[in-house]
């Protein structure tokens, strides 16, 4: 599961200001299970049946990605482009 993306998502998961950067679908599901903010959201259930999808094969590293963005966004989570 440690696929890396082609580019790295920085955010302040811990609190305002605490950047930082997360590059595999890995990383990216240990952040969502233990320091997301919200229990549940709709881009938050979609980016994990996505995560799935991935690990399957069933669609591209970079839908993982976005859709990490995506949960962020919804979560009010800071993002730094």
């Amino acid at each position: 599961m440690g696929k890396s993306w082609n580019k790295g998502v920085t955010l302040a998961l811990e609190e305002p200001g605490k950047f930082t950067t997360i590059s595999t679908l890995e990383e990216a599901s240990w952040a969502m299970i233990e320091d997301w903010p919200l229990e549940e959201g709709e881009a938050l259930d979609k980016a994990l049946l996505i995560f799935e999808a991935v690990m399957k094969g069933k669609k591209p590293l970079e839908a993982a990605r976005l859709a990490f963005i995506a949960a962020a966004i919804e979560a009010g989570i800071e993002i730094k482009d």
